[in-house]
């Protein structure tokens, strides 16, 4: 299949206005129904590797400040049962500190290309598009798509988005239920420019798979009850099938519980690209939501005998206890996280945060490991009894109104300790970001 894509020329970034515009509700057509929108944001990564042979570089340390832009345009649809649009999108990254020895490397720390000798690109750009069709309630979109499901979902925690190349389909006929499918081509990281036609997994790094294939849907019961079911194929690679369920119940006015529970199944698959397993893993939690605080205790496990594998630096992992650092997913793991939550809104500060937690994992074993995720100790002797603890701190502020309505400056440390198997590390976020609307 051939698909032909349609791109926004990056010039129409620097053409749109630098104040925010009311969001409205798109109006019917093709022209009438189009947006143009814009996030700044500037974005600082610090990762300090204590034991530094974890470190790309070589010396364990990582860091990097660098501002993007995302410019993203969607158009409506044309008029008829059977209508057509576009979607398109400019990327834009500057670096404005970094350095060969502070880069990262080829390693997720990722905030800017590197060339072979790690030095960091001063600048990099990305332009991609999809032609989109909606039938009824479905809309099918064909190029370049940003999915968001358990199971294959475009990551954002870096200065640029995560994108795919594919075919994607949403249908929302029922009320309270989306489906969802698609079968994708290819990946782009969010240093890179362009696609590539294969894949990357988080723990065993490139797969040569053709495609990635999904489809499930989200039920949403009743306002205090929703529940979702997905399955995924990497081909050649493994199946994943997910089922989740979150819930509300309200006390009163002030005070309600909360609680979701997180299921995972792999299998190998096909040619067994990365080895012969069966898996699974999930986490639970509960939580209790006073005013403006909210506390909230998790468990997870990991049943099988190697690391619960992801797209990487995909946001395709549902998982309580997977966090800003540690995923807490080795074979035999088991993991406890506790976490608070401050809305200072109630004390007359609103659009002020903060956020704190605390996870500490144990078990994990890799003797029964398959040879693709097996770690090894320096005698190499397969790592049994791995332990680790991640402590992070969050403080975040939005505001409120004026002309820098929507501003939000955010703050993220994590604390990370473990034993042989991980690094001890250090590690500070600072992300300032401005939305800004036109069209």
């Amino acid at each position: 299949m051939n698909i032909r894509l349609y791109t926004l020329p990056f010039s129409l970034i620097a053409a749109l206005p630098m104040a925010a515009v009311a969001a409205e509700e798109k109006p019917e057509g093709f022209i009438e129904g189009s947006s143009v929108n814009v996030l700044a944001r500037n974005f600082y990564f610090n990762r300090d590797d204590r034991k530094g042979q974890s470190s790309p570089t070589g010396n364990g340390y990582s860091e990097a400040w660098a501002q993007g832009l995302i410019g993203k345009f969607e158009s409506g649809f044309t008029q008829g049962t059977v209508s057509f649009g576009l979607d398109g999108f400019a990327l834009y990254g500057l670096q404005l500190d970094s350095g060969t020895g502070r880069s990262g490397g080829k390693g997720s720390f990722d905030v800017l290309p590197v060339d072979s000798n790690n030095h960091p690109e001063s600048s990099y750009s990305k332009f991609g598009g999809a032609a989109k069709l909606r039938v009824l309630d479905t809309i099918i979109k064909a190029g370049d798509v940003f999915p968001s499901t358990p199971v294959v979902a475009a990551g954002d925690s870096r200065l640029l988005p995560q994108s795919f190349r594919g075919v994607t389909a949403q249908n929302t006929s029922l009320e309270g239920l989306s489906l969802q499918g698609g079968r994708l081509t290819g990946m782009s990281q969010p240093t890179q420019s362009g696609m590539d036609k294969g894949f990357a997994t988080f723990y065993a790094g490139r797969v040569d798979s053709p495609w990635v294939g999904y489809f499930g849907g989200d039920y949403q019961l009743n306002k205090h009850l929703s529940v979702s079911l997905y399955s995924s194929r990497l081909k050649d690679a493994w199946d994943q099938y997910y089922v989740g369920s979150a819930a509300t119940y309200p006390l009163n006015d002030d005070v309600s519980l909360f609680g979701d529970v997180n299921y995972y199944k792999a299998v190998d698959e096909g040619k067994k690209l990365l080895g012969e397993f069966d898996n699974n893993i999930w986490s639970a939690r509960v939580g209790m939501k006073v005013g403006a605080h909210s506390v909230a205790l998790s468990h997870q496990r990991n049943n099988g005998n190697d690391d619960f594998d992801y797209l990487r630096q995909s946001d395709s992992i549902s998982l309580n206890n997977s966090i800003q650092y540690s995923d807490f997913n080795s074979p035999k793991e088991r993991s406890w996280m506790v976490r608070y939550d401050l809305d200072m809104h109630t004390f007359g500060i609103p659009g002020l945060s903060f956020m704190t937690r605390y996870g500490k994992g144990s078990g994990a074993d890799y003797r029964d490991a398959n040879a693709v995720y097996m770690r090894r100790d320096a005698a190499g002797n397969p790592l049994t009894d791995q332990r680790r603890w991640e402590r992070d701190v969050e403080a975040k502020y939005v505001v409120q109104s004026g002309s820098l309505k929507d501003l939000s400056l955010r703050l993220r440390q994590a604390t990370v300790r473990s034993s042989a198997f991980e690094s001890d590390l250090e590690e500070v976020r600072v992300i300032v970001e401005y939305p800004l609307a036109a069209l």
